[in-house]
């Protein structure tokens, strides 16, 4: 991966751009695969995130910061990101974008019930959003992705079990397509929900934002907050279809499809784990990580 090493100095002057001033401390925050990201704190103790996209090229970053702030702007909870003196959400800098977030003070959010409900309320209003007419359908985790690992895989004549399966699970999209579609996230896993006293109070990171199937992004809430040792925890799969249904009900076609959208979404990850650190950035502990996702194909689920 690589991480953009900023200085107390170069901070202090891109944020001058938006209109802050006097910044005092600049510290790495933790998480993210694609870019850097620092917290800022002012001298008044405002405090600021800032971003830069070490992956991404100038428009599919004005892409996000802008399906972003329309989220924020829909009513959804999300830092809404900060426009600059020239009256975009971004800089250039060095060649690469930079952006600025408030940053939302809380904690990781939790595993229990209450915690759990109050994101299927957020997922389930999201998913009530009027989708932008420039929002994009396909999902950067998904078949994209998985026609890309076919195209090495041919090439090196390497065909493991993961690809085999992974190609196998293709079929099942052509029973899937009649699903309700709009706005999903489809990463909500732990490091991108901000929390505080058992409630959702923030989502981050719309990377993987785009127009699909609606199950899909409530599962693949489930493939990240549901599982512990390996075993699906069916308590927290009902804490998130509670709160999800609280706003917005499934059809008998979306339960049905649950299983069938699960594999997918469990597959989504393993596909991503193993593109990032099998072929990207081979030799790290988490080479093997996509196994963590396949060990759980033949789990019973709790729908």
């Amino acid at each position: 991966m690589a991480y953009t090493e900023v200085t107390l100095e170069e901070a202090s002057d891109v944020i001058k751009k938006a209109g802050f001033n006097n910044l005092i401390t600049i510290q790495k925050l933790d998480g993210g695969w694609a870019n850097s990201n620092y917290l800022l704190i002012l001298e008044d103790q405002t405090k600021l995130v800032l971003k830069i996209w070490n992956e991404q090229s100038l428009d599919e970053v004005d892409y996000l910061v802008n399906i972003t702030s329309y989220l924020f702007e829909s009513g959804i909870p999300t830092p809404n990101p900060i426009k600059f003196d020239n009256g975009e959400f971004i800089v250039m800098k060095d060649g690469l974008p930079w952006t600025i977030l408030p940053f939302v003070d809380g904690n990781w959010l939790g595993n229990d019930y209450e915690s759990l409900f109050s994101l299927g309320v957020i997922q389930a209003k999201m998913h009530l959003v009027k989708p932008p007419e420039n929002l994009k359908s396909d999902f950067s985790m998904g078949v994209k992705l998985f026609e890309k690992l076919f195209i090495i895989a041919d090439a090196k004549n390497d065909w493991n079990d993961f690809l085999i399966e992974l190609k196998s699970s293709k079929s099942l999209l052509l029973n899937l397509e009649e699903l309700p579609r709009g706005i999903i996230h489809g990463d909500l896993f732990p490091d991108n929900v901000i929390g505080y006293n058992n409630r959702a109070i923030s989502i981050l990171d719309f990377e993987e934002v785009c127009n699909d199937i609606l199950a899909f992004d409530l599962v693949m809430t489930f493939v990240g907050f549901g599982w512990e040792n390996g075993e699906p925890i069916g308590e927290r799969w009902n804490a998130i279809l509670d709160g999800y249904q609280s706003i917005r009900t499934l059809s008998e076609e979306e339960i049905s499809a649950l299983p069938d959208l699960h594999k997918l979404a469990t597959l989504s990850i393993a596909a991503w784990r193993y593109w990032q650190f099998k072929i990207n950035m081979p030799g790290t502990e988490h080479e093997n990580r996509y196994l963590e996702m396949t060990s759980r194909l033949d789990k019973v689920l709790p729908f």
